[in-house]
């Protein structure tokens, strides 16, 4: 697959690179999101859980996904 970068200018995509294709080639675009709308704070919030749940996994305080999805079913019946 070919990944090309561009920019929106005037409501427009520009490639910040060079494209070699026959004049009125047709392409396919996908609009890929650069990173989040996390602040410092948030972000800094989010590693300390993610740290905080590998250490329990580490540490074997977890439960088994399936038994976390059979609860989760017998209280739908």
């Amino acid at each position: 697959m070919l990944t090309l970068r561009a920019r929106v200018s005037a409501g427009r995509l520009k490639l910040d690179e060079p494209y070699d294709a026959p004049e009125g080639t047709e392409v396919d675009l996908a609009i890929l999101e650069d990173g989040d709308s996390l602040d410092e704070e948030q972000r800094a919030q989010l590693h300390a859980a993610l740290m905080h749940g590998h250490e329990q996994m580490v540490n074997g305080h977890v439960i088994p996904a399936v038994d976390v999805l059979a609860k989760l079913r017998a209280k739908r019946a």
